[in-house]
C-alpha cells in the first residue's frame, strides 16, 4: 500500500500544477525578427476578446512600429531603483502578482536583473508569476539558451553572457518560432528597423552576416521542433510509454570537456524529455586536499551548470571509474552513458583499467548506449 504522506503530497502537487499559469514563449534567431511586435499584436487581439491582459515589461528598442503597438494596452508601472548613481527600471513582479491579470506580457526572458533585486534573472521572475497562477507570454533569442552557448559562439565568435537554462523552455506550454529569411532580416537591418543608423554597419560585418543568420535560423527551427516533439510525447501517453530514456553524463575536472558533455547531454535529455544525471568520480589524486584550486573551481561551476540544466549530481569516491559507471547505471536504470571524446582524460582512464571490457559487456547486456561526444 502506498505511503499516506506520499499520496497526499502527490495530490497537492497535482493541485499546484493545475493552478499554475500557462506559459507561451516566442523564439527568434536574432534581434529584430519581430518577437516583441508579435507579442504586442497578440496582446491587442486578447484585449479585443475581453481578456484581462497587461504589459509587465516590454523593450521596444525605440523601434517606431513596435512603440506604436503599445498604444491602448494597459501597462504595469515598472519598479524604479538607483544603481551606481543612475535611476533604472525593472519588471515589478509583486505589482503583477497583486494586480492578478489573466495574462501578462514579459519581454527579454534572459535579462539579468539589477543587483539587489529579489531574483537574479528575469526568467526566475516569470516562474514566480506562473506559480501565482498568472499566464505569461514571453520571448527569447536562440543564442540565450544555455546548452546552445558553445554552438552559437562557434557560429558568431561571440560568447553570449545572458543565458536561460533549458529547463525554462521545458516549462513552456507553447513555443513559437518567429522566422524570417536571412535576406529579409538584413533588409530590416539596412532600413533601420532593428538598430539606429550608427550601429548598422558594425552589425552587418559581425553578427548579421548571411551565413551566421542561416545557421542561427537552423538552430531556432530545430529547437522549436524538439519542443513540439517533447509536447507530443508528454501529452500522447501511448508514445510517451514507449520511451523511458535516462542519461548519465560522465564528467571530469577538465573545465572545457565537462561543459561540453554537460551541455550536449542536457540537449539529448531535453529532446527525449528525460531524467539525467551528471556523474563525477573522485579518485584519490583529486581529493580536496590534493586537487588544484582552479580544478576545484571548475568542478563547482560545472556542478552548478549541470544542476541549472536539470541534472541530478552524483559524486562518488572510487579508484575505479569504469566500475563506478556500471554500478550507477544499474542502480539508476540508465539507458545512455555520455562521455567526452577519446583523447580526453576520462576516457583514457577508463581504457587504462582492466574492467573496460566488463563495462562494454555490461552496457551491451543491459541495452545501454555509450555515446562519445565530440
Amino acid at each position: 500500500m502506498p505511503d499516506k504522506d506520499h499520496t497526499v503530497q502527490h495530490f497537492l502537487d497535482l493541485i499546484k500544477k493545475s493552478r499554475k499559469g500557462k506559459f507561451k514563449v516566442y523564439i527568434g534567431m536574432s534581434a529584430g525578427v519581430g518577437k516583441t511586435y508579435r507579442m504586442l499584436q497578440e496582446a491587442h487581439a486578447l484585449l479585443r476578446n475581453g481578456i484581462d491582459i497587461k504589459v509587465g515589461y516590454i523593450e521596444t528598442h525605440n523601434r517606431i512600429e513596435t512603440q506604436a503597438l503599445l498604444e491602448g494596452l494597459p501597462i504595469v508601472p515598472r519598479r524604479k531603483l538607483f544603481y551606481k548613481g543612475k535611476e533604472l527600471e525593472e519588471l515589478d513582479v509583486q505589482a503583477v502578482i497583486n494586480l492578478r491579470p489573466e495574462v501578462v506580457i514579459i519581454d527579454e526572458l534572459a535579462h539579468t536583473n539589477i543587483e539587489g533585486s529579489k531574483n537574479e534573472k528575469r526568467w526566475q521572475d516569470v516562474m514566480e508569476i506562473l506559480d501565482a497562477g498568472i499566464n505569461v507570454i514571453s520571448a527569447v533569442n536562440i543564442q540565450h539558451i544555455e546548452s546552445l552557448n558553445e554552438e552559437v559562439k562557434k557560429i558568431t565568435g561571440i560568447e553570449v553572457k545572458e543565458r536561460i537554462p533549458d529547463s525554462v523552455l521545458s516549462h513552456a506550454d507553447e513555443v513559437v518560432n518567429i522566422d524570417l529569411t536571412a535576406d529579409e532580416l538584413i533588409a530590416r537591418l539596412k532600413e533601420g528597423k532593428i538598430y539606429e543608423a550608427a550601429k548598422i554597419e558594425t552589425a552587418l560585418t559581425n553578427f548579421f552576416k548571411g551565413d551566421h543568420i542561416l545557421q542561427l535560423r537552423e538552430l531556432a527551427l530545430k529547437e522549436v521542433a524538439s519542443q513540439v516533439v517533447r509536447k507530443v510525447e508528454t501529452e500522447i501517453t501511448k508514445i510517451n510509454a514507449l520511451k523511458h530514456e535516462i542519461f548519465l553524463a560522465c564528467i571530469s575536472s577538465n573545465e572545457v570537456t565537462a561543459k561540453t558533455v554537460i551541455r550536449k547531454t542536457a540537449r539529448l535529455a531535453n529532446y527525449y524529455n528525460s531524467k539525467w544525471y551528471a556523474l563525477y568520480v573522485q579518485t584519490p589524486a583529486e581529493k580536496s586536499n590534493k586537487i588544484a584550486l582552479d580544478k576545484q573551481r571548475y568542478l563547482i561551476n560545472n556542478f552548478k551548470l549541470a544542476t541549472e540544466l536539470g541534472a541530478q549530481i552524483i559524486k562518488v569516491e572510487n579508484t575505479n571509474i569504469a566500475k563506478t559507471i556500471i554500478e550507477q547505471c544499474e542502480e539508476r536504470k540508465v539507458t545512455t552513458v555520455c562521455v567526452g571524446k577519446p583523447h580526453l582524460n576520462l576516457v583514457r582512464i577508463i581504457l587504462a583499467t582492466n574492467v573496460f571490457n566488463e563495462l562494454l559487456k555490461k552496457l551491451s547486456a543491459n541495452n545501454i548506449d555509450l555515446v562519445i561526444l565530440s
